[in-house]
């Protein structure tokens, strides 16, 4: 039974399912319960730095609980996302319930949508990678992909990476050079991958011409489905899907760099390249992204079996909470660059 603690990620679309059927100020519950709430019970919990272990390891890596736990998103995202568009195309809303209803919606793509394509995007299966390329469509960012496994993986923690959020970068510059960089990272690398198989641009084989006509025949849909307000709303609930996204980017790999090796190469990522935190509600919600540090040690390892390092730089507080600093920089700051170590600093300038 405690394995349904994962659940608990199913709150986010709960609380964006309740702002949409009541309207009113019921529509910014979601943010208020994301930004507010869970950081007030993550300082109010205890932090948890259990690592499973021998036959309960085992166990649960071949539990498919966990897998289900991640498909379930797949039709709740999407009948929340046409839900909410059919709402704003059928009723009338003042600004607030607006940008209500957008921000709580973006929430949910951003951390039911994009954040389960991120682990099932690294699945060994082709229908699991399948499933979270799907669920990063409503964010019209299915080019991350592309960029996280063959790029960010690669370069985490050096400055070739976009992902990786420079010493005294803030986020809202971060936002700009990653989404910017990303999606550029992108289109190149899928360029080196069809010439190692000595195709051309405009192959069929080309995923990222492929998810671009997808994202527009989405779009077009909805244009055609709810008319131009509503497809603008959905556009910029992918705005806030994606930034959220960003955010999140910033505070995983923030001030944090690998050392160049005399042979011009980066050293092998580590543990103590990316920042680890332990707070329970951060961990459930986000299913153990949290424990990024594990992730990027070896990317293939299943979310319910990721593990604590003591070498690990650890967050403060969780990565709801992180978020929350990040968005006012001198706090951040603050808070971040002492316990970023003084080596990696010299190499940042």
């Amino acid at each position: 039974m405690k394995d349904l603690k994962y659940l608990t990620a199913f709150t986010i679309p709960i609380f964006a399912f309740i702002g949409i059927y009541f309207k009113g100020y019921w529509t910014v519950i979601t943010p208020v319960y994301a930004f507010m709430l869970i950081p007030v019970m993550e300082l109010l919990l205890p932090v948890n730095t259990t690592n499973f272990e021998g036959e309960e390891r085992e166990t649960r890596l071949k539990n498919k609980l966990f897998d289900w736990l991640l498909y379930l998103n797949i039709p709740i995202v999407f009948g929340l996302f046409y839900t909410s568009l059919y709402e704003l195309a059928t009723t009338s809303y003042e600004t607030y319930e607006l940008v209500g209803i957008i921000v709580s919606m973006g929430i949910v793509l951003g951390t039911n949508g994009i954040n389960v394509a991120h682990e099932l995007g690294h699945r060994a299966k082709s229908y699991e990678r399948i499933l979270g390329k799907l669920l990063l469509l409503p964010s019209l960012y299915m080019h991350f992909y592309i960029e996280h496994n063959y790029g960010h993986h690669l370069h985490a923690a050096t400055k070739e990476d976009p992902a990786t959020a420079k010493y005294n970068q803030s986020v809202y510059s971060f936002w700009f050079t990653s989404v910017t960089r990303q999606y550029m990272n992108a289109w190149v690398i899928q360029k080196k991958l069809l010439g190692t198989e000595k195709r051309g641009i405009f192959s069929l084989y080309n995923d990222m011409l492929w998810y671009t006509l997808i994202q527009l025949v989405h779009v077009i849909f909805i244009f055609l489905l709810f008319g131009a307000s509503v497809s603008g709303y959905a556009i910029l609930m992918a705005l806030v899907g994606f930034l959220l996204l960003e955010t999140v980017n910033y505070i995983e790999h923030y001030g944090l760099l690998r050392k160049k090796l005399p042979s011009g190469r980066y050293e092998r990522v580590r543990e103590v390249h990316s920042w680890n935190s332990n707070h329970v509600m951060g961990r459930i919600i986000l299913y153990e992204l949290t424990r990024h540090s594990d992730h990027h040690f070896k990317s293939s390892k299943k979310y319910q079996i990721l593990d604590y390092h003591d070498s690990s730089p650890q967050m403060p507080f969780g990565y709801p909470t992180s978020m929350v600093l990040s968005f006012l920089p001198p706090l951040w700051f603050r808070i971040m660059n002492p316990r970023i170590p003084d080596e990696m600093k010299t190499s940042s300038l």
